[in-house]
C-alpha cells in the first residue's frame, strides 16, 4: 500500500471523528461547528490537491504495520487537538474565531498554491524554483501547514494542543526542510537564492523587501503616454 492511502484515510475520517466527538460530548456550540468546518473540511481540500498534484513522497510503499506506526508516531496526534477543544467545551470569542478562520484560510491557500507551483514547475523544468510562492521562503507548503494546525491549536487554547503542533514541526517538518536544502543546494544559483529566501519564514516580506521589488519593477515597466 502507498503512504498516500494512510494519509488520505486520515483526512477523510477526521470530519466524522470530530462530528462524533461533538455528539459524544453533546457540544454543538458555534465554536464547535466552526472547528468542525475548518479541521474537517481541510481534509477534503487536501484530497482535491492530492487528486490534482500528489506529493511524490506519498507514492512511497509501506506495510500495514508501517501505516499503523505513521498514525501512532505522527498523524494520530492531530486528533488530540479537537478532543481537547470539544471535551473541554472551550468557548472562543468572536475575535478568536476570526483569527482562527483567517489563519486557517491563509494556510490552506498557501499550501495548495505552493504545492501546485512546485508540481508543475518541476514537471516541465527541473532545478531551483526561485519565484512565485518560493521567492521569499524555500518551504511555503510547510509554512501553510503550520498555519493550518496552529489555527486548530489556537482554538483549543491548551498547551498540549500547541505541543502537538511543535512536535510535528520539529520531528517532521524541519528535518524534511533541511533534507530538501541539502538536495537542492547542488543546483546552480543556490547561493544567491538561499540568501534571498528564508528556510521557513519569508523574511523578505517582513522587512518590506518584497514591496521594494514590486514597486521597483513597476517603475521600470512604466511607460508614460
Amino acid at each position: 500500500m502507498k503512504v498516500a492511502w494512510s494519509v488520505n484515510l486520515h483526512k477523510i475520517i477526521t470530519l466524522f471523528l470530530v462530528l462524533g466527538m461533538m455528539f459524544w460530548f453533546d457540544n454543538f456550540t458555534t465554536g464547535a461547528w466552526i472547528y468542525l468546518a475548518i479541521h474537517g473540511i481541510y481534509g477534503y481540500c487536501w484530497l482535491i490537491k492530492d487528486l490534482g498534484f500528489r506529493d511524490h513522497r506519498l507514492e512511497a510503499k509501506t506495510s500495514i504495520g508501517g501505516a499503523v506506526m505513521l498514525y501512532i508516531v505522527l498523524i494520530g496526534w492531530y486528533w488530540v487537538i479537537p478532543y481537547i477543544f470539544i471535551s473541554q467545551r472551550v468557548v472562543p470569542t468572536n475575535i478568536e474565531l476570526f483569527i482562527a478562520v483567517y489563519l486557517h484560510t491563509l494556510g490552506v491557500v498557501t499550501t495548495i498554491a505552493a504545492d501546485c507551483q512546485r508540481h508543475f514547475s518541476l514537471k516541465y523544468r527541473k532545478g531551483l524554483i526561485t519565484d512565485g510562492m518560493f521567492k521569499y521562503t524555500r518551504n511555503p507548503n510547510y509554512l501553510g501547514e503550520i498555519m493550518i494546525y496552529s489555527s486548530f491549536a489556537f482554538l483549543a487554547s491548551h498547551w498540549i494542543a500547541w505541543a502537538v503542533v511543535a512536535y510535528a514541526t520539529l520531528s517532521t517538518f524541519f528535518p524534511n526542510m533541511y533534507n530538501k536544502d541539502a538536495s537542492i543546494s547542488r543546483h546552480p544559483g543556490w547561493q544567491e537564492y538561499s540568501t534571498q529566501s528564508g528556510l521557513l519564514v519569508p523574511w523578505g516580506l517582513l522587512n518590506i523587501r518584497a514591496l521594494r521589488d514590486i514597486f521597483g519593477k513597476s517603475q521600470l515597466n512604466y511607460k508614460p503616454e
